[in-house]
């Protein structure tokens, strides 16, 4: 017998080894160490994240919803490559998207628009009207940045909408905006959101002037600021407020609206007539 056999044949009187190789004990040798329980190595390196740059605590699970399993693979690859995402989840359909964001509870779906059983569209209605639901913020991830699309996305409920051709870092940094609750365009989809809505001089049909009686002065005032694209420390700089007094007056405008996000209240401000000029000048 070579040496390396009778090292490893030698070890079977010893205790605990049973035959089983230095590397198969060490992996289950963790299982009795304290708050293991037996976790992967990726499980653990999730919970070691916590030294690394960009960790706040937690990671921000996200479910990647396209129906091309290469694409897939590199968004996976991409963004479990940041300490504070971690993909929790694939789906090929609408349908599956659907169904893996009531299974995984991700804090965001990113969704391709075209697919087939259910397109992104519709899958982003269920998702957004389902209460149980409420938490799971839609990035809508494209080839096409068409106006049509920008504005019936935002309308499903979708958190933001950006065009496949963005850098890797925008996409990482635009998940991490869209789970804070923030609204996310791209510049194209943006401007063509914005020219859409100033074309028409009519308020469009869903939300009247009306509906923003429930709001006070200030808070009309931040409205059209978010329409206008600008940030809560852009508004602040404007309103000459703390950034946190203009994320309020966000935050309580969206609630007496019943807006999800600030999409939402892009939408809004556009529907019912608030505004209709060319925007603020940043």
């Amino acid at each position: 017998m070579s040496e390396r056999t009778e090292r490893s044949e030698g070890r079977e009187g010893m205790p605990g080894r049973h035959g089983m190789s230095e590397r198969t004990e060490r992996s289950e040798g963790r299982e009795s160490v304290p708050g293991r329980h037996g976790m992967s190595e990726r499980t653990e390196r999730s919970e070691g994240r916590e030294g690394m740059p960009g960790w706040h605590g937690m990671s921000v699970r996200v479910l990647l919803a396209d129906d091309q399993t290469l694409i897939r693979a590199g968004f996976r690859a991409l963004i479990d490559s940041a300490p504070d995402l971690l993909v929790v989840g694939e789906a090929a359909t609408g349908r599956e998207a659907v169904e893996r964001a009531r299974a995984t509870r991700a804090d965001v779906v990113l969704m391709d628009i075209r697919m087939p059983d259910l397109d992104g569209l519709a899958a982003t209605r269920e998702i957004t009207a389902d209460e149980d639901l409420a938490g799971v913020k839609v990035l809508i991830l494209t080839t096409f940045e068409v106006d049509e699309y920008v504005f019936e996305a935002l309308r499903a409920g979708a958190s933001g909408f950006l065009g496949k051709g963005v850098e890797p870092v925008e996409l990482l940094d635009a998940i991490r905006t869209v789970a804070g609750g923030e609204a996310l365009l791209s510049p194209k989809a943006t401007r063509g959101l914005i020219t859409r809505f100033l074309a028409q001089p009519e308020p469009r049909p869903g939300a009247t002037p009306e509906r923003l009686r429930v709001l006070t002065e200030r808070e009309r005032e931040v409205v059209a600021l978010v329409a206008a694209g600008l940030s809560n420390e852009q508004i602040a700089q404007r309103l000459v407020v703390s950034p946190l007094t203009a994320k309020t007056h966000v935050n309580r405008a969206m609630a007496k609206l019943d807006a999800r996000d600030r999409a939402q209240l892009v939408v809004i401000a556009y529907q019912s007539g608030l505004v209709r000029a060319d925007p603020p000048p940043r």
